[in-house]
């Protein structure tokens, strides 16, 4: 589309000027039907820059004694050359490794990350044989990262799409601001796990901790232990069968159906009391806080 003058926009009307900007004026007030593009066009799923990798091309990388932008950049290289396999020896726990990868790859890390691993990816598979910081996965946008122990807090925030497992447990706000994807934990989770949630699903093998789901909007939690308290907003559903299908076949695909079955998971969504929050009176709001 061309370029609009101010002319031009001024005579239209609100509505007319937001859709000839490409913005629209959706409310707010339920499950979005607005299809923002077509899931069969092949442009709008990868990138015409891309680089060509071939997964039994591999290769590996000693990240001792380099820095984080010198691994990363070694990483683009490596992918430009077809290498479709890399592995990273000795990441030691540094922060910001793996991140903006938006490529087919298989990235195996063999040890720990800091901070904002990972983070920004789309398309990657990445196992971390480690534990890694606050903030692993954020923003991902599709692809699969699995983690075999611990993580920190804020484990896939704004998370977009794809799969972000964490074999042990991980700590407060989980999935914090999530728009989509999967977030599954085999451990517990720490407090404000869920908190303004948009869409998407978590998935905790063990126990939450207190304010699960707070001031969520919409998408599912399901917990497999105890919840030591509902945040504002957050309610317990029930849970139907076609849930649980999921949930196995879920699980399955990484290994974890708990031995007891999905059948014991309690399930978390929206009470949908905060979505016209701004229209409520004084007093409504005093009640719903």
């Amino acid at each position: 589309m061309d370029s609009l003058s101010d002319v031009e926009l001024g005579g239209m009307s609100q509505d007319e000027r937001a859709r000839a900007l490409g913005m629209t004026t959706e409310q707010l007030t339920g499950r979005t039907m607005l299809l923002e593009f077509d899931p069969d066009e092949e442009p709008n799923l990868t990138y015409p820059w891309a680089p060509d990798v071939d997964f039994n091309k591999r290769n590996e990388l000693d990240a001792d004694g380099l820095t984080t932008t010198e691994v990363n950049t070694r990483v683009r290289e490596l992918m430009e050359e077809g290498h479709g396999t890399i592995v990273i020896r000795n990441p030691r726990g540094m922060h910001g490794l793996g991140v903006g990868i938006l490529n087919r790859l298989n990235l195996i890390f063999e040890g720990s990350l800091g901070y904002f691993g990972v983070g920004l990816i789309d398309g990657p598979n990445v196992r971390i044989n480690g534990r890694v910081g606050w903030s692993c996965g954020e923003n991902m946008m599709s692809g699969t990262v699995v983690v075999e122990k611990n993580a920190g807090s804020t484990f896939g925030a704004a998370l977009r799409g794809g799969d972000l497992v964490c074999r042990g447990s991980v700590g407060s706000r989980t999935g914090i601001d999530m728009k989509g994807g999967t977030i599954i934990v085999g451990g517990d989770t720490g407090a404000l796990s869920g908190f303004m949630m948009q869409r998407g699903r978590i998935i905790v093998c063990g126990d939450a901790g207190k304010n699960l789901g707070d001031s969520m909007y919409d998408g599912n939690i399901f917990i497999g232990g105890s919840i030591r308290s509902l945040g504002v907003d957050a309610v317990e559903a029930e849970l139907t069968d076609h849930d649980c299908r999921w949930l196995e076949r879920k699980l399955g695909l990484h290994g974890m159906v708990p031995e007891g079955g999905v059948g014991g998971f309690t399930k978390i969504v929206a009470g949908k009391q905060l979505w016209n929050y701004d229209n409520l009176e004084p007093t409504e709001k005093k009640l719903i806080l």
